[in-house]
């Protein structure tokens, strides 16, 4: 599902060159929206700027201004917490996900979105 060169950057993003954007940009979307499509619904926006938001969990759906339940992390993380080569917690504890409102955690359970 992943390029191989975006996936060797997700698993070694210190001794691998990042990949290029387009390229990166297309596995953050493909991944976000798999996992949208495995959970529908709009109680939770997931965001990973500056390629994809959705939304995403069933609930209480939000409309207007700013959603009360948000998962923001950056494309790495994301790209690691969607293949499994990083747990939730750990992104949470070393500050790499920006998490707000009481259903984000429900997204621990939709990881990974993908088997590597």
């Amino acid at each position: 599902m992943l390029p191989c060169e975006v996936l060797e950057w997700v698993k070694d993003p210190a001794g691998v060159d990042k990949p290029p954007r387009a390229a990166l940009a297309d596995a953050v979307r493909t991944t976000a929206r798999t996992l949208a499509r495995n959970a529908p619904g709009k109680s939770v926006e997931l965001r990973v700027p500056p390629f994809v938001a959705v939304q995403c969990i069933d609930g209480p759906a939000h409309t207007r201004g700013t959603p009360p339940n948000v998962f923001e992390t950056d494309p790495l993380t994301w790209l690691q917490l969607a293949t499994g080569q990083m747990l939730l917690d750990d992104a949470l504890a070393r500050g790499l996900v920006d998490a707000s409102g009481p259903r984000v955690g429900e997204v621990a359970g939709l990881l990974p979105v993908i088997s590597l």
